[in-house]
């Protein structure tokens, strides 16, 4: 354990921020902007509404939308941090529009002389190969990441969160995007209606054998605005309680080969007075602090049980 846990930098897991020192001998951080795009799922080309779950200003960072150019939000992301970074297109989905036009801001986003590389999150139906070969061109002097909204390997999951797409869809994308100096990262939502343990860990067993290099896990947050807090108010599922996540994620990162980066380990809310459930009372720092104590309670670290899955 001795050993992983100094390639782990000191954890039983293989977070990001060791990850990216490792590869870039310093500290590097993600900066997040919005570049005005909208999703598939809302706009009528797939459906409309988008997923039930999602209000995405609930955990987006203040929206500069129509008050500043990419170069003016990662000026104003950069006087609040310093030092070199990935330039994360964060908001909805990111490789939903015509290649000319995310060239120019891909561009922009990579002119700086701090920045690093990319993080492109989007959608497994919204990566055409000539946006995938484009997004490879940057590969060359930077790195990248494309970030995959899965949430599910279920497909009855993802028809009633109305996510738009099946889990053959992101097979698909995952597949056409290896091979080409692409990072992948890919989001899973932990506690969605109608799914059980045992669905949520088959999810994680799903993922460990795919060409993935990351992993964002989230709680499911149940947040005011959306359809999900209306089936929430009438009782159709519970959200999970503290206990419950706490001993579910790290059943999954012991499923989860070692060598994938664990981005996240929970959602974020900005907004405290939308969020409807869960309300666990607990800081983000306390929740990653009582995720390292089971593990070290239990003896155990991230692939422990990865031999099982394959």
């Amino acid at each position: 354990m001795d050993n992983l846990s100094n390639n782990f930098g000191g954890k039983r897991y293989h977070p990001f921020s060791q990850f990216l020192r490792k590869r870039f001998g310093c500290k590097v951080y993600k900066l997040p902007v919005d570049a005005g795009f909208t999703c598939p799922n809302r706009d009528g080309k797939i459906g409309y509404g988008g997923c039930t779950y999602c209000y995405n200003r609930s955990f987006s960072p203040p929206t500069l939308r129509g008050k500043a150019s990419i170069h003016d939000q990662i000026q104003l992301g950069k006087r609040k941090k310093g030092g070199k970074f990935l330039v994360y297109f964060q908001p909805y989905t990111n490789t939903y529009a015509d290649v000319e036009t995310l060239k120019k801001l891909y561009d922009e986003a990579s002119q700086d002389e701090d920045a690093v590389g990319l993080c492109i999150g989007t959608r497994p139906d919204c990566v055409p190969d000539e946006v995938l070969s484009l997004i490879q061109t940057y590969t060359e002097k930077y790195h990248i990441w494309v970030e995959y909204g899965l949430q599910s390997a279920h497909d009855r999951t993802l028809r009633l969160i109305n996510r738009g797409h099946n889990f053959a869809r992101f097979e698909d994308a995952v597949y056409r995007t290896q091979n080409r100096n692409i990072f992948i990262c890919v989001h899973i939502i932990l506690g969605l209606p109608g799914e059980t343990r045992a669905d949520m860990l088959e999810t994680a067993r799903m993922l460990s054998h795919l060409p993935i290099d990351g992993l964002k896990i989230h709680h499911l947050q149940v947040i005011e605005n959306t359809k999900m807090a209306e089936e929430y108010k009438t009782g159709k599922f519970n959200t999970l309680s503290f206990d419950e996540y706490l001993s579910l994620v790290v059943d999954v990162l012991e499923l989860l080969p070692q060598n994938m980066v664990i981005q996240r380990l929970l959602g974020d809310v900005l907004d405290e007075t939308i969020l409807v459930s869960p309300r666990w009372n607990l800081k983000k720092h306390e929740v990653l602090s009582l995720i390292d104590e089971e593990l070290e309670k239990r003896d155990s670290y991230q692939g422990v049980k990865y031999h099982e899955v394959r």
